[in-house]
């Protein structure tokens, strides 16, 4: 049994648009034989969740199709031992014998990845020797808690993800300090853990400084604990007294998640000991004042009260039998409690500082306190410590509100956690004595929102609200286009229409990804990670972004769903690799792009490719039809209903919806059409125009798009690129599959004058489809040039060039056919022997290195 490839998909993708994050493992399942029974039994003994799902007894599955179901069960039941609960999965056998796809989903990628190596290991070691040792199977579960924990989001960042994503609020990880996007383009806003980015950094320092912060405090009426800063032991006496003597707290000026904290002290011996613990964090340490009372965090979000929780310090009780020890460890059992922010509570670890606050109590860990006796462990109620929190928040008196909503805004935080000491929360906090002792930026929600005791609070929802008030926009314009030939075309003439609209586009295609006018990277950028960079551009109003079937199979897409997903055509190409055999499978992937499009959307389909027109019944969102026939009996049909659509009628293209008939331009004024000779540029014009009418930009603006938008070298580099070279023309484009080449040769018979063709093909191509692209430049060039492409994906050298020679000759073997190999050459050798008046097509592999031969060659003419 061999793991032939691993991928993780993280949008939506082929297997499902609702399940996002799939793992998809390719299996060599080899010849492997099984005893079902005995296997299935040997199995339950090391994962007994399995034995619900007993499958030995389903009929009409082969040994190949039982080995990959169990896999994937395997892998999905590895996850949710560790808390990450799953549940979708399927199989399918591949065209090669024995191989399979396994897919199944995931929630952290790195678990998922592990889970799918777990899977085959464990299923290979029951059929070899019929058990896997206990101890590797603990080890893989204990790597897979390290790895969930790493790759998690922390509890608050989740809880703010989790109000977006209920919003319907898009989300991205930022890759760099943990920073998550919310919304996209323009639109959006970041968030650092509880930190926004309309959070201040003078707030935030002043924050950090303990000592500032109360002085200011001090200074506006606030109560706050009397206190200094020292950084010598020799001051600590002074400081003692200065700060009103015993007893008091020492802490490090720059500390946090109570790192170096001593409360309570009350000697100078203890004081000297606190203070080397709090320089260990921080030079500067702060002496202050101790306030007697429960410890409150109130929470302040944009200038409101938001939540309030009592912490209390890590603690076991007594039981009267059991140690301190004891009474630890069985705390610890608590399924609540985890490794730092892992769960609702935090595992209590034994320290310096528990045990200098077990002697003040007079205990150690051997101690066997009385049945309800609280022996406290830190000094602090942190959660990180093992502290626990009570919800406070329907308790918390006016006045306190008002003075913690006070607070917030004079340190200026727009997310405050207000650290109140006090007896009585409900109670003002000057009655009791109380104080306000620290300001924290940042703060944790986990108190808040999993709380030990009381009700939990939605604290994230007026994070959102601040961020995104009512009726703020989330999201840009997000126009997405697939299709198997004119999605680069298309796309670039969509972005351009929307520039007429005075809006900044990012867009993504073949060539490279744009920002307005600007190229930001050069190359194949149809995948997801570019759809990403266009999305997280806070300068981005509008997204038009060519989507691929390699990226797709790859990754899945790079974001939710779109407003308009854009169809052009599904043909025979690519077939044969990443286990897309078929035109309907290549159908079915390409699908993804409508069906995913918002519901007040639109998808909009060929209606003169049948495969297209079938993407319609699963499609949630409106469907808007373009076609070259004004008589296609479906758009009839649609526009009868009262939908959109876009037809060729009459030399026009027309905008059609209901009984309204909005001619946009004539196409022989369209340059992309080459004076109307184009009829598959033609159809681009047509899907691009419909594109940007469903999104509401105006006929007059659609209209200068058309009319300025040229097939130059600028504007749609290797797309019917047409070069006059004074006694006979050039045209570039970068056809690579039968369609394609059909589409150039109903342009070439519209050409009067000798085609001759400069033809190649991709080598990871079927040998039939190959031997297609010869069998068709036969039939369509006088003279052909065989070249190769650099890359040859596999094949040998020569290989690629017999085949399409194979081609020719079966259609005219008296074809004059010259083999030259490298492509520059083959160009170069064309344009030498070009007869008068003919047309030169080359189909380049290196674009830009085509077009400078023959730019070069035009500028001797000048």
């Amino acid at each position: 049994m061999k793991i032939l490839k691993i991928q993780t998909l993280r949008g939506p993708n082929y297997w499902s648009i609702q399940r996002p994050q799939l793992v998809v493992m390719r299996l060599d399942l080899e010849d492997f034989q099984v005893q079902r029974v005995n296997f299935y039994q040997n199995l339950c003994k090391v994962l007994p969740s399995l034995a619900a799902k007993d499958i030995t007894q389903r009929t009409g599955i082969n040994d190949a199709d039982f080995l990959a179901e169990i896999i994937k069960d395997i892998a999905i039941a590895m996850q949710g031992y560790i808390g990450m609960k799953v549940d979708f999965g399927v199989i399918r056998p591949t065209v090669e014998q024995n191989i399979y796809q396994v897919v199944f989903e995931y929630q952290t990628e790195q678990a998922g990845r592990y889970a799918a190596r777990a899977a085959v290991r464990i299923c290979t070691s029951i059929l070899e020797t019929g058990m896997y040792a206990t101890t590797e199977l603990q080890e893989d579960f204990k790597d897979l808690r390290d790895i969930r924990l790493d790759g998690q989001l922390g509890p608050s960042t989740e809880s703010i993800v989790a109000e977006a994503k209920a919003r319907n609020i898009p989300w991205l990880e930022l890759g760099s300090r943990a920073m998550i996007q919310l919304g996209y383009g323009v639109h959006q806003n970041r968030i650092q853990a509880t930190l926004s980015n309309k959070t201040g950094i003078l707030a935030v320092e002043l924050a950090c400084d303990k000592e500032g912060t109360k002085q200011i405090l001090r200074d506006s009426g606030v109560p706050v604990p009397r206190g200094t800063t020292i950084r010598s032991p020799k001051y600590l006496e002074d400081a003692i007294a200065e700060v009103g003597g015993f007893p008091i707290v020492i802490k490090p000026l720059n500390g946090n998640h109570g790192r170096g904290i001593t409360i309570d002290v009350q000697s100078v011996k203890e004081a000297i000991a606190a203070f080397d613990m709090a320089q260990e964090v921080s030079e500067e340490v702060i002496i202050e004042r101790f306030h007697t009372g429960r410890d409150h965090r109130i929470l302040v979000i944009n200038g409101k009260f938001a939540a309030v929780a009592e912490r209390v310090p890590a603690n076991v009780t007594g039981d009267g039998v059991s140690t301190i020890s004891q009474l630890i460890e069985i705390t610890n059992q608590d399924p609540r409690r985890g490794d730092g922010h892992d769960n609702v509570l935090t595992r209590i670890e034994i320290d310096r500082t528990s045990m200098d606050i077990l002697v003040k109590q007079g205990f150690t860990l051997e101690s066997v306190p009385p049945t309800g006796q609280i022996c406290y462990l830190k000094a602090t109620a942190n959660l990180s410590t093992g502290g626990v929190s009570v919800d406070r928040t329907d308790e918390i008196h006016p006045e306190n509100i008002w003075l913690a909503e006070r607070v917030a805004k004079i340190i200026g935080l727009d997310i405050a956690g207000i650290d109140m000491v006090t007896e009585d929360i409900s109670r003002p906090v000057r009655q009791v004595d109380g104080a306000i002792v620290e300001v924290n930026a940042a703060p944790g929600f986990r108190m808040h929102t999993n709380p030990s005791i009381g009700t939990p609070r939605n604290v994230a929802a007026p994070v959102i609200d601040m961020l995104f008030p009512e009726g703020a926009l989330t999201r840009i314009p997000i126009v997405a286009i697939t299709g198997t030939n004119g999605k680069t075309t298309t796309t670039r003439l969509i972005a351009h229409i929307f520039k007429q609209t005075g809006k900044r586009v990012g867009f993504t295609t073949t060539d490279g990804i744009y920002i307005g006018e600007c190229l930001v990277e050069k190359g194949d950028t149809t995948g997801p990670h570019s759809a990403q960079v266009i999305l997280r551009d806070p300068t981005v109003e509008v997204a038009v972004l060519e989507t691929a079937r390699g990226g797709l199979l790859r990754s899945g897409m790079g974001f939710d769903g779109s407003d308009v997903g854009v169809v052009m055509n599904v043909q025979a190409d690519h077939l044969g690799i990443g286990d897309i055999d078929t035109i309907e499978d290549l159908a079915r992937l390409k699908s993804v792009v409508v069906r995913t499009v918002l519901p007040n959307g639109y998808a909009v389909l060929n209606a003169d490719d049948p495969l297209v027109v079938a993407m319609a019944q699963e499609v949630k969102a409106k469907v808007a039809y373009f076609s070259m026939d004004a008589d296609n009996p479906l758009v009839k049909a649609h526009v009868e209903q009262g939908g959109l659509a876009a037809v060729y009628e009459g030399g026009y293209l027309t905008i059609l919806k209901g009984d309204w008939k909005l001619r946009i331009e004539e196409a022989v004024n369209v340059p992309l059409t080459l004076g109307g000779r184009a009829a598959f540029m033609i159809q681009n014009s047509l899907a691009a125009s419909l594109a940007a009418f469903a999104q509401d930009v105006q006929i007059e603006h659609i209209r200068q798009a058309l009319t300025s938008f040229v097939a130059s070298t600028e504007q749609t580099p290797g797309r019917m690129n047409l070069f006059d070279l004074g006694k006979f023309h050039v045209l570039v484009d970068y056809a690579h599959n039968p369609a394609g080449f059909k589409a150039i040769a109903d342009f070439i018979n519209k050409w009067e004058g000798e085609s001759v063709g400069v033809i190649g093909a991709p080598g990871d191509r079927r040998d039939e489809d190959i031997i297609e692209l010869g069998q068709l430049a036969a039939k369509m060039f006088a003279r052909i040039f065989i070249k190769e492409d650099k890359d040859l994906r596999g094949r040998e050298p020569r290989a690629v060039a017999d085949l399409l020679r194979q081609g020719i000759a079966e259609v005219n073997s008296d074809i004059p056919c010259i083999t030259i190999l490298d492509e520059a050459e083959a160009v170069t050798a064309a344009l030498d022997s070009a007869p008068q008046s003919s047309l030169i097509v080359v189909f380049p592999d290196k674009v830009d290195a085509a077009i400078a031969i023959i730019e070069a060659r035009k500028s001797k003419l000048l």
